[in-house]
């Protein structure tokens, strides 16, 4: 090959590798020129995502193209703002906070709803579940929720409580007696009681009733009484009695256990029982004594003769069968079959019951009986008749006591 042939390759060669350079440069600047172009399109935004900002950029023309381009799905629960429809501009802040499942128990009934809401407050505000001061509510209105959080409500009701003879009326959220008495601060001592199973369920308008009961011991000191003893005496006119020895009561000390409900005695438990002082028995006479009357004939000389006690006195008569009569006088004497005995009622304490006497114009008898009407210096003449006694009458007589 010639030198000139040589030169002509080696020139072409150089202009190829020329021209090639050439466009790549070309195509390297049209590359960089359309990557600044579409770098500089872009808009700038602020994008909060559950609480945590960052700053990208993008072509999005909506907040809900921007959502999906980040590979977002958004259910109505959730919040966006602004809304998905808004466009895009410049420094816009955007936020978007993906909602919590929580379950709100009230009472036992189960609901589970899907919300962004931070506090206890606001979701069962959201969920229309309204809570009273007297509720028991777990956790607290303030507190905060997180994921998959549960919310426990119970509702207060009223009771009515009973404490001893104090009675109110209080709120109540408890599920038993027992829980009840201790949200109540109710403290039972060792032998007070509830009418209540501690065990049972506390039910709208129950009457909790707790019964205050004491046991305390009493000492008292008591009288007793004495024994009446009764003994014949034929010293003493039948229908008679006389006190021998007067009874006297003992003292004893009771020792009395005293159980109270409520303040009220309900049992008395006796305990012991100790003696201080015996009682002394009444001893009572019995009379037996029956007085015969005998009919003695004597004369008024004879009577006068004899010693005693003489004075006057004013003289009626009766019968055994006189209105209000028995027949039998107070010494026990049956008049009514003994219609021949010379008896006079007397005043006692003027002539002696049982005493013999002697009267005047009647003769010699025995004062065995009294008269409602015979008092002092009078007597009343047994007759055996009727018409003997009307034609006595009264007088004035002349009597003696014998013995």
């Amino acid at each position: 090959m010639s030198n000139n042939s040589m030169k002509a390759l080696f020139t072409q060669t150089l202009r190829n590798k020329r021209t090639g350079l050439t466009v790549i440069a070309v195509i390297l600047f049209v590359s960089v020129i359309s990557a600044v172009l579409f770098v500089g399109t872009k808009n700038t935004v602020a994008f909060t995502v559950n609480g945590k900002q960052q700053e990208i950029h993008t072509h999005a023309d909506t907040v809900g193209d921007l959502l999906n381009e980040q590979n977002i799905q958004v259910s109505n629960a959730d919040l966006v703002s602004p809304s998905v429809n808004t466009s895009i501009e410049e420094g816009l802040s955007i936020e978007w906070e993906q909602a919590k499942k929580v379950t709100i128990t009230v009472d036992g009934n189960k609901k589970t709803i899907k919300t962004t809401a931070d506090h206890v407050s606001e979701v069962l505000s959201e969920a229309n579940i309204e809570v009273s001061e007297q509720d028991k509510l777990t956790p607290a209105l303030d507190a905060e929720v997180g994921p998959n959080a549960n919310i426990a409500v119970e509702k207060a009701f009223q009771v009515t409580l009973v404490d001893g003879v104090n009675e109110k009326k209080v709120w109540s959220t408890s599920t038993t007696v027992a829980d009840f008495l201790k949200q109540q601060e109710i403290h039972l001592n060792e032998f007070d009681r509830v009418e209540q199973r501690m065990e049972e369920p506390v039910i709208p308008n129950d009457v909790i009733q707790v019964v205050r009961v004491e046991k305390v011991t009493d000492v008292v000191e008591a009288a007793t009484n004495f024994a009446v003893e009764t003994r014949k005496d034929n010293k003493v006119l039948k229908g008679k009695e006389k006190v021998v020895q007067e009874g006297k009561k003992g003292l004893i000390k009771r020792t009395v256990e005293v159980i109270t409900e409520n303040g009220k005695p309900v049992t008395r438990i006796l305990k012991n029982e100790d003696v201080v002082q015996k009682p002394t028995k009444k001893v009572v006479a019995v009379g037996t004594k029956v007085v015969t009357a005998s009919v003695s004939r004597g004369t008024k000389t004879a009577a006068a003769s004899s010693g005693g006690k003489e004075f006057y006195v004013s003289a009626t008569a009766y019968t055994a069968f006189c209105n209000g009569c028995s027949g039998t006088t107070a010494t026990g004497i049956d008049l009514r079959k003994n219609p021949g005995l010379k008896v006079i009622a007397v005043d006692p304490s003027v002539i002696p019951l049982g005493s013999k006497v002697w009267v005047e114009g009647y003769g010699y008898a025995v004062a065995g009986d009294t008269g409602g009407a015979i008092k002092g210096k009078k007597i009343d003449l047994f007759m055996p008749d009727k018409n003997q006694a009307f034609g006595f009458g009264r007088k004035n007589v002349k009597i003696k006591i014998l013995d």
